[in-house]
């Protein structure tokens, strides 16, 4: 978690990206970041992130983020 929490601070910085669980329904990350985020992610966890993944649900918060990486490796 700690990784993903600094992928997500260099993405955010100045965001409690700890804490929110609103980064999409608030505008915070947006269409952008994401495709910057799931980039990060697939390189920093060996894991890839398909287009049904990309929903508001899995990227509102670092744990919500968290539980989709651990279900993706436990795919593959």
């Amino acid at each position: 978690m700690e990784k993903l929490i600094e992928i997500l601070e260099e993405i955010l910085p100045g965001e409690d990206v700890k804490n929110c669980t609103t980064l999409v329904d608030d505008h915070i990350l947006t269409s952008f970041d994401i495709l910057s985020l799931v980039s990060e992610i697939e390189d920093a966890f060996d894991v890839e992130v398909s287009p049904a993944e990309l929903t508001p649900e899995n990227f509102n918060s670092a744990a919500s983020l968290w539980e989709m990486i651990g279900r993706l490796k436990e795919e593959n």
